[in-house]
């Protein structure tokens, strides 16, 4: 059986930047992850690429930030005043924070520079921009 739309696909998988970091992998968790083919659950171009493979098959395949995670956006970068933080709340930069945005959906942001007035912020995707590979292998198909 190959993987077609709507099935469900439990997959092994070692994600790596084109440094070669490793930036995920169900190995090191000791589970695969299951997903449902085709139902936007995955990014499409990891979608994609596992259409058709067979159960036990192996592949590596690498994903253009715009088959991933998409190109960063300048528009992402924002100010927030510091006082929309709690007192005492440590900011460092290069960390990330979670927040929530004003329609109460969870936002997750990475700490660009903090000033005495105002914290930028980058909503991008911690993966948008970069080129992916992924090491895949198909646990089951069903």
């Amino acid at each position: 059986m190959s993987v077609q739309n709507g099935n469900t696909v439990a997959v092994h998988y070692r994600g790596t930047l084109e440094s070669g970091e490793q930036f995920d992998s169900s190995y090191d968790r000791g589970e695969p992850i299951t997903f449902q083919s085709g139902a936007g659950q995955m990014i499409a171009g990891f979608d994609n690429a596992v259409a058709g493979m067979n159960e036990g098959e192996k592949k590596t395949f690498t994903l253009s930030p715009e088959e991933a995670y998409g190109p960063t956006v300048p528009e992402a970068l924002q100010d927030v005043p510091r006082a929309a933080f709690a007192p005492g709340l440590k900011l460092i930069p290069g960390e990330m924070i979670q927040g929530q945005a004003p329609n109460g959906h969870p936002v997750l942001a990475k700490i660009v520079e903090v000033g005495e007035n105002v914290v930028k912020l980058d909503m991008n995707h911690p993966l948008a921009g970069k080129t992916l590979t992924f090491d895949v292998e198909i646990v089951s198909i069903t």
